[in-house]
């Protein structure tokens, strides 16, 4: 078994070293990977829905999807109320099955971690799920997403708990003694596919902008 527990295409993905690495194995994913995902009983876009819509009003607008891969989140924002939802991933390939379902009004290429496409305060909130985790995205993707929603606005995240224990609970800290942001809920720590044993845990984490 490889990669944080995970065969195949998600243990290849956890083991890569560099952005350019990541995006090429999701492209290779991506036709197969609703599939695969719904058979390990993916959890983080559900969880992420829940926590998102307990804090953020139906109709909050724009929202940003950071990492949506083939649009799992974004198939669900529109029918429980919120209209205008963009996509951003890092893989051409996922983008392009999550531009056939219709449920984005934008979609952008680019990696979390690095200066993102948008203006300061864009956003109304920002879910990301399943994107902080090892092999993909640590604490250096916070900054870009705090710069971007507005102040008030909710971030919702997925962190893999190897992540979080690494360095990710520091700058949370960090931020919140800054008053650039302040912690609304953190889930007890859950497996995100049940369907494979011996995964690492991860936990969500609602976060306030502006503290």
């Amino acid at each position: 078994m490889s990669g944080q527990g995970h065969e195949g295409a998600l243990g290849a993905v956890y083991e890569a070293t560099t952005p350019e690495e990541v995006a090429q194995l999701y492209d290779g994913w991506a036709s197969t990977y609703d599939a695969e995902m719904a058979q390990a009983g993916y959890r983080h876009p559900s969880i992420c829905l829940a926590l998102l819509a307990r804090y953020v009003p139906a109709g909050s607008t724009p929202i940003l999807d950071a990492g949506a891969g083939t649009g799992l989140v974004g198939e669900w924002l529109g029918i429980i109320g919120y209209p205008e939802v963009e996509a951003l991933d890092i893989s051409k390939g996922m983008l392009e099955v999550a531009a056939r379902k219709n449920v984005y009004t934008r979609l952008h290429q680019a990696a979390l971690g690095t200066p993102l496409p948008f203006a300061d305060g864009h956003f109304a909130a920002i879910v990301s799920a399943g994107v902080f985790t090892t092999g993909h995205v640590g604490p250096e993707g916070l900054d870009e997403l705090l710069r971007i929603c507005r102040p008030g606005g909710v971030i919702v995240l997925t962190v893999k708990t190897a992540v979080w224990d690494n360095g990710f609970a520091s700058r949370i800290g960090e931020l919140t003694s800054g008053g650039r942001l302040s912690v609304i809920e953190q889930t007890d720590p859950y497996v995100s596919m049940p369907g494979e044993a011996g995964t690492v845990p991860s936990v969500a984490v609602v976060l306030r902008v502006g503290g």
